[in-house]
């Protein structure tokens, strides 16, 4: 086939676009309809926790419309990394949505499930089979990090998804996968070539943040076998060369080279031509074949944190709030000491918002002495009394710590909430994060049938 059309909602489910976007992409006549549902972007905590990132109601409104779309056009629903980050509880929360709404408006289809969970006793033996590459800045993977973690996925390639169309799923559900890579499955079973699919997927995955003005909006794509075209379906927002180049550098370590599941997209050699004022064609791009890795995501408890929130405006504070933070350090540790918290029991953080409160270390303009600066004081510890306690000693001398030249003898902060601390729960940090070589493309990820 050349010219395979592919229809995109949003840069993730859940977000949301306008229904109007949805129907005039839908009277493009697509061959499928997809979103991503998934990212590692906000961090450890929904694999680790099994939560979903966005809202049910969110999540459902967007599945509604795209279900009773694809339906009345028989095309497919295809969404991969379903919840956030793709384990068996993200899959199952989407699925049990997907279910309620086909009750609801009465939709009958053929649905596949694919999970991406792996167990423990395989990574373990992975290991030991020395197959398990760390990821840039990553140590070598562990017994205790994989006995600790709670989920481990692995990142799955087109050929699940293409795996259960074969099947005649009418709308498939996976977990964990890269980004592009449902989009990539279905363009490749058109029979067009890897080079241009996974080209497309990269850009639907985000929707249609390609154009201009960005926002979460429909994007439709149409897959040739010498480049993809580009057209976001709301009238507001248009292609352009340079908006098109510029999202394609995006969440790679090299602008050019997009290494993904069994091979390498390499667009250095890509030319941007607009078709009109709205479109865009891109050629180019290459496909080189590699060994199949896929990508291990693990999530692993790190104890508890609780958080509060306060700010100053104090010029005289501020011109020395480093020393004042050591000094509210010292005091939270002799007073934690005091209940049975010693200094190596709890983690405590202080980001200095308008000051270095992004970049840390790394902020290039310290120097410059802002006019009021915003505290962020975090505690981890490994129970939430404990972080509690911590937390609350750290809120009380933040407080009132005296400082030389402090003319104000009440509160140095002023606290925007009440209650001023906040109990966040149980905290991740990633544990796995690991590639895989000679892996199985198919085996690792089971499908599952069910007709709904």
């Amino acid at each position: 086939m050349d010219g395979y059309r592919q229809l995109s909602t949003s840069g993730l489910l859940g977000y949301g676009f306008p229904e109007a976007s949805l129907a005039a992409g839908m009277a493009r006549k697509p061959h499928m309809i997809g979103v991503d549902g998934g990212s590692t972007d906000p961090g450890p905590y929904y694999l680790g926790s099994g939560k979903c990132l966005n809202s049910r109601i969110a999540m459902k409104r967007d599945l509604r419309l795209m279900l009773k779309a694809a339906r009345a056009a028989d095309i497919p629903l295809v969404i991969g990394s379903c919840g956030g980050a793709g384990a068996s509880s993200h899959v199952d929360a989407v699925d049990g949505i997907v279910r309620e709404i086909a009750h609801e408006e009465g939709l009958s289809f053929k649905l596949a499930i694919i999970r991406s969970d792996q167990q423990k006793d395989d990574v373990r033996r992975w290991r030991r089979e020395k197959r398990l590459k760390p990821l840039r800045n990553v140590p070598g993977l562990t017994e205790d990090a994989i006995d600790a973690s709670a989920n481990i996925v692995a990142m799955m390639g087109p050929e699940p998804f293409a795996a259960a169309l074969d099947g005649g799923a009418q709308v498939v559900l996976a977990g964990r996968s890269s980004d592009p890579a449902p989009w990539a499955a279905c363009a490749t079973r058109a029979q067009l070539p890897p080079a241009p699919a996974w080209y497309a997927g990269k850009m639907l995955e985000c929707g249609a943040t390609a154009s201009l003005p960005k926002g979460h909006d429909c994007l439709i794509t149409t897959v040739h076998r010498d480049g993809v075209e580009l057209e976001p379906t709301n009238p507001i927002r248009r292609c352009t060369p340079l908006s098109v180049a510029n999202h394609s550098l995006h969440e790679n370590s090299s602008p050019c080279y997009h290494v993904e599941p069994g091979g390498l997209l390499d667009t250095s050699d890509c030319t941007f031509e607009a078709m009109n004022d709205r479109a865009v064609f891109v050629s180019g791009m290459q496909w080189e074949t590699r060994p199949y890795t896929v990508k291990l995501e693990g999530a692993a408890a790190a104890g508890y944190r609780a958080i509060t929130i306060c700010g100053t405006r104090d010029p005289g504070l501020i011109r020395i709030m480093d020393d004042y933070l050591a000094s509210v350090r010292e005091n939270v540790a002799t007073k934690a000491a005091d209940f049975g918290i010693p200094p190596d029991g709890y983690t405590l953080l202080f980001r200095q918002y308008g000051r270095n409160g992004v970049m840390a270390e790394r902020e290039p303009a310290l120097d410059d002495t802002p006019h009021e600066v915003g505290l962020l004081v975090e505690v981890v510890a490994p129970t939430q009394d404990e972080a509690n306690a911590v937390l609350s000693i750290a809120r009380v001398n933040t407080l009132h710590v005296d400082f030389p030249g402090r003319l104000c003898k009440e509160g140095n902060m002023a606290f925007p909430f009440s209650p001023s601390d906040i109990q966040t729960g149980p905290a991740y940090r990633f544990s796995v994060f690991h590639v895989l070589e000679d892996a199985d493309p198919i085996g690792m990820f089971p499908i599952e049938y069910h007709e709904v």
